[in-house]
């Protein structure tokens, strides 16, 4: 069951991704070293510059010479008027003057044109860097770019909730898809159903997708050890991603005061909102979730709100404040631990193997 065509596929000697948690959590020498371990290590550019891009790809590539692969969001249409954002802004109002931040009313909503442009110069730098793995989270790209990637020989992977965005996936050419149960941390990477209708519990999840694709399955939402390893693999799908998991590692971006929430959360404290980003997410709860609660469907869509969060986040991250800090988490925080990424692979494929010999075994 360790050995599949999606590893063969990936050059890879363990069925286990690291998610790309965008936003810093990625850092070089945690994609390096699940790489080094036998895993996929992927950068999660989602909010970089393609010269941020650039320069880390060649980073990595100093740290390992095995495949890692990149993560990139697919730029959605949005529609948001000067009215709703200086509406969102007066709603941010409060929470600036407790953190004693300086108003602002000027916001300069950015153009999709100018996001689409800089998503294609990132599909450039993936490509002239010969990287020779890219995931993408939040729909899926043109066909032209699609095709792009497809002449260079770049492995593709798509992301889905539900078996309806799976199946697309895989029409559009995708080479694997990675399927999303509601469990997991971060952003939603919904991009046909809606919000509620994308919330299907991984386990339900899994064999409907593999029953109505071709392409490898990999599994994504709450998994944390071997025992969820197993269980992805006995339903079918080849491989897993994991996310908090790798964020707690002592190699991990992450922020302490953000690991040290998870490390203190029980599995009743995480919750769905769209207050940050504009985009539905889950985290732990916290002042600001529960300020904006009822305010968070009138925020403007990501990524105009998560632009105008930003600098209250950036701010509370400086002063260890987690009040206004997205924390996001899956669903499976008590298994969190503080380790290298070296002790997580290696604790997490002995415990598979445990629990296959224990399967199989003549009673």
């Amino acid at each position: 069951m360790l050995n599949n065509e999606m590893m063969k596929h990936l050059k890879i000697k363990n069925p286990i991704i690291q998610a790309p948690m965008a936003g810093g959590i990625t850092t070089s020498n945690l994609v390096a070293e699940v790489s080094n371990n036998g895993g996929l290590g992927m950068i999660g550019a989602g909010y970089h510059t393609p010269i941020q891009s650039r320069e880390q790809i060649r980073e990595i590539k100093q740290l390992t010479s095995n495949p890692f692969g990149i993560n990139l969001f697919v730029p959605n249409e949005f529609n948001v008027t000067p009215e709703a954002v200086q509406s969102a802004n007066q709603l941010l109002h409060t929470i600036r003057k407790q953190l004693n931040l300086e108003q602002t009313d000027s916001f300069d909503i950015p153009e999709h044109n100018k996001i689409f442009e800089s998503f294609i110069e990132q599909v450039n730098v993936v490509i002239e860097e010969n990287v020779s793995i890219c995931s993408f989270t939040f729909g899926i790209p043109p066909k032209e770019v699609m095709d792009k990637l497809k002449q260079h020989n770049i492995t593709l992977i798509g992301t889905a909730t539900t078996v309806r965005e799976a199946v697309e996936n895989e029409k559009a050419g995708m080479d694997m898809v990675v399927i999303q149960g509601s469990e997991a941390g971060g952003h939603r990477g919904n991009f046909i159903d809606g919000h509620q209708e994308s919330l299907v519990g991984l386990m339900s999840l899994i064999p409907q997708v593999v029953d109505n694709v071709s392409i490898p399955v990999i599994a994504a939402g709450g998994i944390m050890d071997g025992r969820g390893l197993m269980a992805s693999l006995f339903l079918g799908a080849q491989g897993v991603q994991m996310g908090t998991a790798f964020l707690t590692c002592i190699e991990s971006g992450a922020h302490k005061v953000h690991k040290e929430a998870i490390f203190n959360a029980g599995e009743d404290q995480t919750t769905f909102t769209r207050a940050f980003s504009g985009k539905w997410a889950r985290g732990i709860k916290n002042k600001f979730i529960a300020d904006m609660l009822e305010h968070e469907m009138v925020v403007p869509d990501f990524p105009i709100q998560n632009l105008l969060t930003q600098v209250i986040r950036k701010t509370c991250s400086g002063q260890n404040n987690q009040d206004f800090m997205s924390l996001w988490v899956g669903q499976s925080p008590r298994l969190a631990k503080s380790q290298t990424v070296e002790i997580l692979i290696k604790n997490t494929l002995a415990e598979a193997e445990n629990i296959n010999k224990q399967s199989f075994s003549p009673k």
